[in-house]
């Protein structure tokens, strides 16, 4: 008999734009996720007035997994940094953090903040920071542990109509070639795929000896990212004409453009119901095995 999964731990968090009125991104994401956090038995470790708001709502009424953590301001979101990074008192640590971010608050680019989200790149844990990626996550943790697929977001997984863009730190691009080797078909999929410099270039030649057309590129080139491609993915996302973004982040070294890359991770925040963001290779990999299920 297959043992039991674990229980899976995830903090929780949303700037006061997605939690402050009904309607808003927590609402909406629950909406759609609840019957799956149940499903599951995900246990939720939120901050204080996330906590609130969903209490408010009903939404998870009678869910044994909805844990209360401080506010924000007496260190709710430092505690879920810490727990990311490391287990408590015999508990593994946290399998990631969805944060759903306000782009215009600044509460978002406070040092924990910044921490959360770069010690679940570190750890290869998601990082969740928009509406659609949240709505996301909930089917390929269900999908992961064998459950039957929700056919009511077959729309968010409808890769026919979407762009997906690929890109990877110097020091993560021999994985990217790698990650796209091994899913090669899933991600050809996808109606369009852009990318920045060298990787761009790195994928098609890939994609030429897999036998796609030579007067094609599998992966439409812009700059490289200190060059402005970052900038770039970032106006096609502000568009809707890019909804996907794959960004092997390498957390371990100081960037110079890293303004740039803020840039377009703001501009998957700005569309948070149309756009997210997958920053690692470990979850990347789980994401596309989750879908392949689909």
């Amino acid at each position: 008999m297959k043992d039991a999964s674990p229980t899976l731990r995830f903090g929780l968090a949303a700037n006061r734009l997605h939690h402050e009125t009904y309607g808003a991104a927590l609402f909406k994401w629950l909406e759609q996720s609840a019957a799956g956090i149940r499903e599951l038995g995900i246990e939720l470790y939120t901050v204080g007035r996330t906590y609130d708001a969903i209490d408010r709502s009903g939404l998870l009424a009678g869910h044994a997994g909805l844990i209360r953590y401080p506010f924000g301001r007496a260190g709710g979101l430092m505690k879920l940094v810490a727990r990311v990074t490391e287990g408590r008192d015999g508990v593994r640590p946290f399998d990631g953090a969805i944060y759903l971010i306000d782009p215009v608050d600044p509460s978002s680019i406070f040092p924990e903040a910044l921490a959360l989200k770069r010690q679940c790149i570190t750890h290869g844990r998601p990082f969740v920071s928009t509406l659609m990626g949240a709505i996301e996550w909930v089917e390929v943790e269900r999908l992961s542990q064998g459950l039957a697929t929700d056919r009511a977001l077959d729309p968010i997984f409808d890769f026919s109509s979407q762009t997906l863009a690929l890109i990877a730190h110097d020091a993560l691009k021999d994985q990217m070639v790698a990650y796209a080797a091994k899913h090669f078909d899933l991600l050809s999929r996808f109606e369009a795929r852009v990318g920045t410099g060298t990787t761009s270039g790195r994928l098609n030649e890939l994609a030429w000896s897999r036998g796609w057309p030579k007067d094609q590129p599998w992966v439409r080139p812009y700059l490289s990212g200190p060059l402005g491609g970052d900038a770039q993915i970032a106006e096609l996302v502000l568009e809707e004409r890019c909804q996907r973004v794959i960004f092997f982040e390498d957390p371990h070294v100081a960037r110079q453009h890293e303004a740039d890359i803020q840039l377009l991770e703001r501009a998957v925040r700005v569309v948070t119901d149309k756009a997210c963001c997958i920053a690692s290779p470990a979850v990347a990999d789980k994401w596309a095995e989750a879908v392949k299920r689909r």
